[in-house]
């Protein structure tokens, strides 16, 4: 079996001493598209936030093809969710992409030839090479989308963390960036995405990492994405339930930085709150 390209060991994550994600041990291979899916405050975004060094963790570590976050950086794409990030700045489209390029510069040093054709392929490649020289504040949520996608792919790496990718955009975006996860995963790349679209779950994915605080399952789509695992995955919470169960049913038959507690003590003292059914 290969290195993983993500491997996860008691990965335990509090904010103003709630759990937000407890004991999670999870091991992805690469060259694959993964969703990460689970109900709001579920931990989704926490997981890939803690995993990059984004958020303070109680405990555990992360892995990057068996290498630390150090070593691994520059082999590592993150795409943030469209919300945290400052629309307002006064940069050009071309420009964000362009950011993607200085892990691969020295100090001081400037974009090169190869990293402005790198940038302009990535802008190609989402379909906003007509809109390159457009200030980000004039565009719509798809086309910002769509930008912080092309400046992830600058970066040229082997892993790339997408947080919820296909909030807010319209049904063009969507199938663009479909088109761009599944490009990469031909070139052997991993995509490990936090996904709220049960419909599409099948579709899009090759595995699934189902998370409540807790991980409730993790494999390929058609072993883990099941009726009893979505139960469990929701608790409750998953509306409407038969119409959701359905889809996924079909989907599965063949066919074709925030305040954290910090230290042991503090990871010992919310075990009961995890076990009563707070998170």
């Amino acid at each position: 079996m290969s290195t993983p390209a993500l491997e996860l060991h008691d990965l335990t994550v509090a904010y103003e001493h709630r759990p937000v994600l407890w004991d999670v041990d999870l091991a992805l291979p690469s060259g694959e598209l993964i969703a990460i899916v689970g109900p709001n405050g579920a931990g989704k975004s926490t997981l890939i936030k803690a995993a990059l060094g984004l958020v303070k963790t109680l405990s555990g570590d992360a892995k990057f093809f068996g290498q630390s976050l150090r070593q691994a950086r520059h082999r590592i794409g993150y795409v943030p969710q469209r919300e945290s990030v400052d629309w307002d700045f006064p940069v050009s489209a071309r420009d964000v992409v362009l950011m993607g390029r200085y892990g691969r510069l020295n100090w001081l040093q400037r974009p090169r030839a190869a990293d402005h054709a790198a940038a302009d392929e990535a802008l190609q490649s989402v379909g906003m090479t007509d809109l390159a020289s457009r200030q980000i504040s004039q565009l719509s949520g798809g086309q910002q989308q769509r930008v912080f996608l092309a400046r992830a792919l600058a970066q040229q790496a082997d892993l790339y963390f997408m947080d919820e990718p296909f909030a807010g955009v319209d049904a063009s975006t969507e199938r663009a960036i479909v088109n761009v996860l599944r490009e990469l995963r031909e070139r052997g790349r991993t995509v490990i995405a936090v996904h709220h679209d049960l419909q599409t779950v099948a579709e899009y994915f090759d595995r699934v990492v189902l998370l409540n605080t807790r991980l409730i399952a993790a494999g390929p789509v058609a072993e883990v994405f099941t009726p009893a695992n979505l139960h469990r995955t929701y608790a409750g919470r998953l509306t409407p339930l038969d119409a959701a169960g359905e889809a996924m049913r079909q989907a599965v038959t063949p066919s074709g930085a925030p305040n954290a507690a910090s230290g042991p003590a503090a990871k010992v003292s919310i075990l009961g709150a995890i076990d009563r059914g707070t998170s």
